[in-house]
């Protein structure tokens, strides 16, 4: 590693749900010897309205979340949530591992990590920060694949679709404020394969 590199203790990944941050973290972790966490470890908030390998049915609350509120009242909820309840918790986690030289460096990956919430975490010595980007196509087709939309009834579709409205209004919405902050920004759909994207972004932040 340079000098640069070694100053750098910390190395936060933001974006929306399914643009493949944890993805990238980990292999970023792998090649680094860093440690990773994920912010959605840190707080619960509805999830996705489907069914996943550890439950067999879309929980009451979730299916209400997604199911009353409008595209953007669920874009305003979730960034409260990220705001009010992870937030605190990850400017704890990164002040310690920017600090202490006897903590592990550490790539910090999740949605909560919204641009104008982390910016003064980004401004300080031994932070570094990416956020990952994909077109409206790209989301569409993982999140619809992930859901299984295509096989489940209309009423979860809706789910669905409310979830990726709320998707790509904050990928729309992450972009703005990213370019506005001056901040990096990184299109996954710009590579063509994960070792691509990895050296990309070590090359971007310049960690070797």
């Amino acid at each position: 590693m340079n000098e640069l590199s070694n100053k750098t203790r910390v190395i936060l990944i933001g974006g929306s749900s399914h643009v493949g941050k944890s993805t990238l973290g980990q292999s970023l972790a792998a090649r680094l010897g860093w440690s990773y966490r994920s912010t959605d470890k840190l707080a619960r908030h509805p999830g996705h309205p489907w069914v996943g390998a550890n439950r067999n049915a879309i929980p009451e609350h979730v299916a209400e979340h997604y199911g009353t509120l409008s595209v953007d009242a669920l874009f305003v909820d979730v960034l409260s949530h990220y705001e009010k309840n992870v937030l605190p918790q990850v400017e704890i986690i990164v002040h310690s591992h920017a600090s202490d030289l006897s903590t592990e460096c550490l790539i910090l990956e999740g949605s909560a990590l919204w641009p104008e919430f982390v910016g003064n975490l980004v401004s300080e010595n031994g932070v570094k920060a990416i956020w990952l980007t994909a077109s409206d196509q790209l989301f569409s087709y993982r999140i619809f694949s992930e859901s299984n939309f295509y096989n489940v009834s209309e009423d979860k579709k809706h789910l669905i679709q409310k979830f990726l409205d709320r998707t790509l209004l904050y990928n729309k919405r992450m972009r703005e404020k990213v370019e506005h902050l001056g901040f990096i920004c990184i299109d996954v759909e710009s590579v063509s394969v994960a070792d691509e994207l990895l050296k990309k972004c070590m090359e971007v932040i310049q960690v070797w």
